[in-house]
């Protein structure tokens, strides 16, 4: 069984898919825009704000489920340009001081809106 996570906390899905997927096991989170959630504006200059934008809604879906960053066992990220890792990084690393997750990062020629990352993460439960 399969219910769907909804939080207003996070950006509404764009499409036909919800923000995130909660199984009796797992919590899988749609891949998270860095959308500012107080003022609503996508962040597509700065990438440590963007990273951060993307991991605060991954964050916000997972609680909604009664998960945390602390349950989270894959992430996935996606980058239009590669030469932003080493400060995604650091953004990240913040998130995931202990024993952090696996982690899948791909350079990706274009993400939805213009953005210039997105973020998925699988937890479990």
């Amino acid at each position: 069984m399969k219910t769907p996570i909804t939080t207003p906390k996070a950006p509404a899905a764009i499409g036909p898919y919800s923000q995130g997927i909660e199984t009796a096991q797992f919590v899988y989170t749609s891949g998270q825009l860095p959308v500012d959630m107080e003022t609503g504006a996508l962040e597509i200059a700065d990438i440590r704000k963007a990273a951060k934008y993307s991991l605060e809604n991954c964050k916000a879906v997972l609680e909604a489920a009664g998960a945390s960053l602390k349950d989270v066992v894959k992430t996935t990220v996606f980058l239009t340009d590669l030469a932003d890792f080493a400060a995604m990084n650091e953004v990240y690393a913040g998130y995931f001081p202990a024993d952090p997750p696996a982690r899948s990062c791909v350079q990706v020629a274009a993400l939805p809106k213009g953005a210039k990352i997105e973020i998925e993460l699988l937890a479990v439960k």
